[in-house]
């Protein structure tokens, strides 16, 4: 009934649409099944949390969907579309078309993913120069309006800085403003407030949250933290050593898990308060 709901008020076609998906790592010892036949939909303008402790597989699931699986892993089944295209049939010279102009990765760790030779300024821009073919003036001040966008103060002054220079929650901030930059379908952000503190963690949340309010993308959010998904996701699927054991409106996990493992994360969790939006109808 749910998933109806998610569909009528979304549109015909999810945004991300993962089926029958398994993944493989290799390891010296042999190789090891650590994603098993999962799926998972994000609608339009809809936040979705993946959610389950390390190693559990979910950022593995998020991370095939951009193609950017590591090494030693490969997908052995599975269907993933974004919209109409199926994301598995192209090549990587297709993909890369795909990775930035429809589809953005903010990582956990912005100051490792930052070039610390580069200034921000350029690092916001670049995306522009390179897909849309602007010119080193035109993307830089593109650049000073994304910086603005994501509340980055003296943006002019900031833009001419170093990754160094800039907080943990600027670092982060610079990191979604590159994100948006070609107005992407999909943001899937891997964890992006974990080395931030509770304060910081909120703003960037906040600003997440306004991001899909007034762009209309939708957010793929992988975490282990429930508190975050009660302040930030629409829906939620949690998962356990390579499988999605539940999934459902935010609401609905909160007040209802039906998963004993559900049960056990709500339990260690400590003040996970309801969600923000509980009872509001989207």
């Amino acid at each position: 009934m749910i998933e109806n709901r998610r569909h009528a008020i979304s549109g015909s076609l999810p945004t991300l649409s993962i089926s029958g998906l398994s993944i493989e790592f290799g390891r010296r010892a042999g190789i090891t099944r650590v994603v098993r036949d999962v799926g998972l939909k994000v609608w339009p303008g809809e936040i979705v949390g993946l959610i389950g402790e390390s190693g559990s597989g979910k950022t593995l699931m998020a991370l095939s969907a951009l193609r950017m699986l590591p090494k030693r892993a490969r997908i052995i089944s599975g269907v993933i579309k974004l919209g109409p295209t199926p994301l598995l049939d192209l090549s990587e010279r297709e993909m890369r078309e795909i990775r930035g102009e429809r589809t953005a990765l903010i990582p956990q760790d912005a100051l490792q993913a930052l070039n610390p030779t580069m200034r921000i300024g350029r690092q916001v821009g670049e995306p522009l120069e390179l897909h849309r073919g602007m010119s080193v003036r035109a993307a830089a001040s593109a650049a000073l309006k994304l910086l603005a966008s994501v509340r980055i103060p003296q943006p002019a002054l900031r833009a001419s800085e170093y990754p160094h220079q800039f907080s943990g929650g600027m670092q982060q901030r610079a990191m979604i403003a590159m994100g948006l930059a070609l107005n992407p379908e999909l943001l899937i952000a891997d964890e992006p407030t974990t080395a931030l503190d509770v304060t910081v963690q909120a703003q960037v949340l906040k600003l997440l949250r306004e991001i899909r309010d007034s762009s209309g993308a939708s957010i793929l959010f992988i975490t282990h933290d429930l508190g975050v998904v009660a302040q930030l996701c629409d829906w939620v699927y949690v998962m356990r050593e390579g499988e999605v054991v539940e999934t459902g409106a935010v609401v609905d996990i909160f007040t209802a898990p039906r998963a004993d493992y559900t049960r056990m994360l709500l339990a260690a969790t400590p003040r996970v308060r309801s969600p923000i939006h509980l009872g509001a109808d989207r």
